[in-house]
């Protein structure tokens, strides 16, 4: 696939975000713009593998390997490396309902189990996929398709992250009348106030892919809590079928002493507080309801959310930003038990680190760390946190590796802003007890993978509410399943991949 000795003629060169310094300023995307000469040049790199570990999706060592969604990699890279584009597009669609999504926002396992990456840096596979779709909506490559015939059959999906959007763009597609209920004010989900602005736009980006699909005929229901202010059994009563995409919402805690301070919040409280704030005022200089101007914050945890909540802090204005992490700092490069086409386990640097490091002159990590207690106060509000060291060892009777704490290595920082980014331990309960679902051990919804039927007849259940905290692919390739077995069991058979 494209030029036969690309990756040997030209270098990996990603498209450059923005710089650090400009991007904090304000809250538009940090990614540049499209360069569709240097793209096209980027996909002549992509090799004649044979057997392109890129699109073939799978889970190595816990972790995802290739592309979930299984998008036709290869075939797209020889397209837009010889100029076709629209058909570049039509294969990227085949597979992929939100490329503007995903071109985005996911960490692209498919480059970590690139051929390439084995001798040279891999094809810039998620820059390519993005430029794409992004081309497509400035050519007009997508015009609204409504079916043109209706089955008569009613589906109701609870919850419009990327599991229920997928699914109700894909029960759509053939016919079915899909009504989608979000409790919060906008549709999206996580997409909307999970991921902050300058990852993913929402007016531009989010809004745009909604409407469309509201033009080819998906209705929208908002402020829709379902066992809150709408009865899950009427809408069972009023639906053939309903798919429950309401994600893994749940967020894990730190109950140590001062927890109950004033100023330590959950993260997605502290992000979607954010978001909100920003859309509601158009963008303009008022402060969020959680500001972390002039404030010294300390995020804990060191995954996606937590760099969101870094970046999200240096915008505010913050006096200074510490990222504590638990795990050890990856190596620089893969070690010996994390081979190729593994996920590479090695340090990297996202944008929220990187601007950090451009204000404050360092890494705001620091790795192998706990918090051991909160600090406030007279007035109740948090204004240090003691640190301890800590060191992993074997557990002779689990032989699971345990956090053990370094004598003596106990020290206090200033903290007025704590924000907790430790995961998600499973979906919400509401809907789960009010249907009688049966759950796993993680209390998750228990619905088999490629089946997504639950325990009660009709309901099917899909994404992080089923799988557990996950990648916004891998929500994509459940509500695509979910849509396609729920299609099968509406109408006896499916044409849905």
């Amino acid at each position: 696939m494209g030029k036969p000795t690309g990756f040997l003629d030209y270098q990996r060169q990603p498209i450059p975000d923005r710089p650090p310094l400009e991007r904090v300023k304000d809250w538009k995307e940090i990614h540049d713009h499209r360069q569709d000469d240097k793209v096209s040049t980027q996909a002549a790199r992509c090799m004649d593998c044979g057997t392109p570990y890129c699109h073939t999706g799978m889970t190595l060592a816990g972790v995802a390997s290739g592309c979930p969604i299984n998008n036709l990699i290869p075939e797209w890279n020889d397209l837009v490396y010889r100029g076709r584009w629209k058909e570049a597009l039509s294969r990227l669609r085949k597979t992929n309902n939100f490329p503007e999504f995903t071109g985005r926002v996911c960490p692209a396992p498919c480059e970590g189990s690139c051929v390439l990456g084995v001798i040279e840096p891999q094809v810039t596979i998620k820059n390519i996929e993005c430029s794409i779709i992004d081309r497509g909506w400035e050519e007009g490559w997508l015009p609204a398709q409504p079916p043109a015939t209706r089955t008569g059959k009613k589906v109701a999906v609870i919850g419009s992250g990327p599991a229920g959007l997928s699914c109700a763009d894909q029960l759509n597609k053939v016919g079915h009348e899909v009504t989608v209920y979000e409790r919060a004010d906008r549709i999206g989900g996580l997409l909307m106030y999970g991921i902050p602005n300058m990852k993913l736009e929402k007016r531009e980006v989010v809004e745009r892919r909604v409407n469309l699909m509201r033009e080819e005929g998906v209705k929208f229901v908002t402020n829709a809590h379902i066992g809150v202010t709408h009865d899950i059994e009427d809408i069972r009563k009023e639906s053939d079928a309903v798919v429950l995409c309401c994600g893994a919402t749940k967020p894990r805690d730190l109950p140590v002493e001062g927890r109950d301070l004033n100023g330590v919040h959950f993260a997605m409280e502290f992000l979607a507080a954010n978001t909100k704030h920003l859309l509601d005022h158009d963008f303009d200089d008022s402060r969020p309801p959680i500001d972390a101007r002039g404030k010294h914050v300390v995020v804990i945890g060191g995954g996606d959310t937590g760099t969101d909540c870094v970046g999200t802090s240096l915008r505010h204005g913050c006096e200074n930003v510490i990222q504590l992490e638990i795990l050890a700092k990856p190596p620089g490069e893969r070690a010996a038990n994390n081979p190729w086409p593994e996920w590479p386990r090695v340090f990297k640097v996202d944008y929220g680190q990187e601007e950090a490091h451009e204000i404050q002159g360092e890494d705001p990590r620091e790795f192998l760390v706990s918090a051991k207690r909160f600090i406030g106060n007279a007035n109740g509000d948090v204004c240090e946190l003691e640190l301890v060291r800590i060191e992993w060892v074997r557990d002779e009777e689990t032989e699971r590796y345990m956090p053990r704490e370094i004598e003596g290595s106990n020290r206090t920082i200033k903290a007025d802003l704590i924000l907790l980014a430790m995961g998600f331990l499973g979906p919400e309960q509401t809907i789960v007890e009010k249907l009688g679902l049966k759950t796993d051990a993680r209390s998750n919804v228990d619905a088999a993978f490629e089946k997504y039927t639950t325990s009660v007849d009709g309901v099917f259940a899909a994404g992080d509410m089923r799988r557990g905290q996950s990648l916004v692919v891998w929500a994509i390739n459940e509500g695509r399943g979910a849509a396609r077995e729920c299609d099968r069991y509406l109408m006896g058979t499916t044409q849905l991949a």
